[in-house]
């Protein structure tokens, strides 16, 4: 495992850890965003901000938007290309679930090098045993509880595969690990309804905005294994790596990238 660069807490480099009555630690009550800096610059800051601000609207808890730009600019300092995630939780309390609404948010700032395989290269994808958990309420946040998404890439070794579609519990194809999914069928791009889970991504908006100014066709429905057989063109995409197409899943198998190129252009990535 490689050492972050630097890691902050509540404003300060993080000397004594995290307090162990946190409750993101003990309940996974929080939310993150991870963002990709490019030259200096992070890459659709906005964007992350107005994703964290409306996931603390729906948990209830207020964003420190303006305290966490000046940490940004501060842990960022002059470093060109990196990583840099972001943790916010509910902060520390007394043991039970119930929220106290007094207590203080804790921010946790990391930056990380960037990883080694980002690339455009087509990925080899497999299937996931590990299913998605239908909820309304928390689809679409980026919220601290990833045990799925652990638990899935637990189930192969990276030399196997670059990556896991997960379905959900219904059988819905909605995501892979750490990417959302996007599908060409005839000349329409497609992109799984997130409306029971999964994350909204940062990227996958992007991709969405961009293809609409291009006016591609585009449809945003729920998305079944099936469906991947009869698409001519399947990629994914992330903040940090960007729009990566895919070469291969199970049996089937996929050559045309000009759908993910057209989009990388648009977007300048």
């Amino acid at each position: 495992m490689i050492a972050p660069i630097a890691v902050w807490v509540n404003g300060s480099p993080a000397l004594n850890g995290i307090d162990a009555m946190d409750r993101g630690l003990n309940y996974g009550d929080g939310l993150f965003e991870t963002m990709r800096l490019s030259n200096g610059s992070i890459r659709f800051l906005d964007s992350h901000l107005v994703r964290l601000r409306r996931g603390c609207e729906r948990l209830r808890m207020s964003c420190p938007e303006e305290l966490l730009l000046e940490e940004i600019n501060r842990i960022a300092g002059d470093v060109q290309d990196a990583v840099l995630k972001i943790v916010l939780t509910r902060g520390h309390a007394s043991r039970g679930y119930r929220p106290d609404a007094s207590a203080e948010l804790t921010r946790i700032l990391s930056l990380h090098a960037l990883p080694a395989e980002i690339s455009a290269d087509a990925l080899k994808l497999r299937w996931c045993t590990m299913r998605l958990s239908r909820n309304e309420a928390l689809a679409g946040m980026k919220h601290l509880n990833r045990l799925e998404q652990v638990m899935a890439q637990s189930e192969w070794q990276p030399e196997e595969a670059d990556e896991g579609l997960m379905l959900d519990t219904a059988g819905e194809v909605i995501c892979a690990t750490a990417a959302n999914v996007f599908i060409v069928r005839d000349q329409v791009l497609i992109t799984p309804d997130l409306r029971y889970c999964g994350i909204e991504g940062v990227m996958r908006a992007q991709v969405i905005g961009a293809a609409e100014r291009l006016q591609v066709p585009l449809s945003i429905e729920p998305v079944w294994p099936d469906d991947l057989a009869d698409a001519r063109e399947v990629f994914l995409t992330n903040a940090v790596r960007g729009i990566r197409s895919a070469s291969s899943l199970a049996e089937l198998r996929w050559s045309e990238t000009s759908m993910a190129s057209r989009l990388r252009g648009a977007l300048n990535l």
